[in-house]
């Protein structure tokens, strides 16, 4: 792994680290409020558990209404001890109404001289743990826990005994200690948090960073040229996906580079071959040419016409040779677009025999055509299926000696119309069959190339391929060769 590389995966490590830090904090601020939230909701409701009964206790064991009257003496002596010993109580009469009749808090403090009755009946009907929170007389419109209990009198309802469980005094005090435990709490919490998230965190993302410079240092090998470099290890989530798609990638660019050192051999097969096609028809022709400049008024009529004659085929050969190239250039690069149509192949095949009949006569070659009776018209391109005819029989007639013969057997079957090239030629060897239809194949590695340039049943294959069908062959040497395709109907 490389300095570069090395530095990279730290950075990222850290990056990762201040990251996740950050959201811890936040996540223990978070903590913090709800917990401080949800305890204050504990005390409230402990607070009224414990004291909700206060109300009821003054009520019973003391008679704090006299006459329809509150009795000062005596409810301020009980209601003061009761304050004296919980400062967080704060204790009222009320009338049936609801309206304040005496309390023992200084009179400058109460806000409001009447608590909402709604409540406080609602209060006296609830469960323990539903009871309300009713009115603050010191705190307008700051709900209160609160315990109140009715008082009687000869058996009638006097007023209420009203007490609110926590009093201004009370919830200073609280806050005051509530900061200082919410500093405990948060420093507690917070540091506690941390430490232990932030070791497993740093522990987990540095293993998940090892992984990366693992697969960086793959990464970078494979750039600088390894090109077996691969990422080992069965990891699962998106690494395993990324380890998967760094080897699939890796194995395609192999591949790719091994067609393209493929594609290279060939190129280099192609000009060696094209220059000894092309160079034997142009020696021939520059030879000719130059008897016939430096002896043309020694030569007679007669040789210069077999001397024209002969630059004349040599002409035509290179031709040929050079249409054959570009036609399979183009097929190659998928400029060629069938323009199909229905016809019949048998006519078709007549017609090209009937051109071949002449090479076949100066060969002693027999050439025969067999046609099953109403063949099905076929749906192809005619200039391409008459071209795939014309190299096979060049093929038939390069390797077909004299008094030999080829035959054209046209058969329908259920997909269109199967077409054999028969021939009695020198055959192919079973080791080179499989490779008849590589571009540029020479099976004779010693020996220089005396047919042409190889592509000719490359186009045939090309062709064909474009008309959606294969070809194969058939073939024991000395004893011919049988090509066979189906044109589709």
């Amino acid at each position: 792994m490389t300095k570069a590389t090395s530095i990279k995966g730290n950075l990222l490590f850290w990056k990762i680290a201040a990251v996740f830090t950050i959201v811890l904090a936040m996540l223990g601020l978070v903590f913090i409020l709800i917990a401080s939230r949800f305890s204050s909701t504990y005390y409230t409701a402990a607070h009224q558990q414990l004291y909700g009964d206060i109300a009821q206790h003054l009520a019973t064991f003391t008679q704090p209404i006299k006459n329809g009257k509150p009795d000062t003496a005596v409810t301020h002596d009980i209601i003061h001890s009761t304050m004296v010993a919980n400062p967080s109580v704060e204790v009222y009469l009320l009338d049936t109404s609801g309206n304040i009749t005496d309390f023992v808090v200084p009179d400058t403090t109460v806000q409001i001289r009447r608590v909402n009755m709604a409540v406080v009946k609602k209060w006296l009907s609830a469960k323990t743990g539903e009871r309300p929170m009713g009115d603050n007389p010191k705190q307008p419109g700051e709900p209160a826990i609160f315990s109140v209990a009715p008082i009687t009198e000869n058996g009638r309802l006097a007023g209420y005994v009203y007490a609110v469980l926590a009093s201004e005094k009370q919830r200073e005090v609280l806050a005051a200690l509530n900061s200082h435990l919410y500093v405990r709490l948060s420093a507690s919490i917070f540091f506690a948090a941390l430490v232990v998230a932030l070791i497993v965190g740093l522990v987990t993302f540095f293993l998940i960073t090892r992984s990366i410079r693992k697969t960086a240092a793959v990464v970078q090998r494979f750039k600088e040229g390894d090109y077996s470099a691969r990422i080992e290890g069965t990891v699962k989530g998106e690494l395993g996906m990324l380890s998967a798609t760094f080897n699939d990638m890796a194995d395609v660019i192999v591949s790719n580079i091994d067609q393209i050192t493929a594609t290279d051999k060939f190129r280099q097969e192609l000009i060696a071959n094209v220059s000894h096609d092309l160079r034997t028809p142009l020696s021939i022709m520059q030879g000719y040419i130059e008897t016939l400049t430096m002896k043309k008024n020694e030569l007679s009529g007669v040789d210069k016409e077999r001397y024209l004659s002969v630059i004349h085929a040599s002409a035509q050969k290179l031709s040929a040779l050079v249409e054959q190239l570009f036609q399979y250039a183009k097929l190659e690069a998928n400029l060629v677009t069938p323009e199909k149509e229905p016809f019949l192949v048998n006519e078709l095949a007549s017609d090209i025999l009937m051109a071949y009949q002449l090479k076949a006569t100066e060969r002693s070659i027999l050439l025969d055509l067999d046609a099953d009776r109403n063949l099905p018209r076929v749906f192809a391109d005619i200039a391409l299926t008459e071209r795939v005819f014309q190299n096979l029989l060049d093929n038939a007639f390069k390797f077909t000696p004299d008094g030999g013969s080829i035959r054209i057997i046209l058969s329908a079957v259920t997909s269109g119309v199967s077409v054999q090239i028969v021939d009695t030629g020198i055959g192919i060897a079973p080791e080179d069959q499989a490779y008849v239809f590589e571009r540029y194949k020479q099976f004779d590695k010693e020996a220089p190339p005396k047919k042409g340039m190889g592509i000719g049943l490359a186009i045939v294959k090309k062709i064909l391929e474009l008309h959606h069908t294969t070809i194969a062959v058939a073939s024991e040497p000395g004893k011919g060769s049988d090509f066979r395709f189906i044109i589709p109907a």
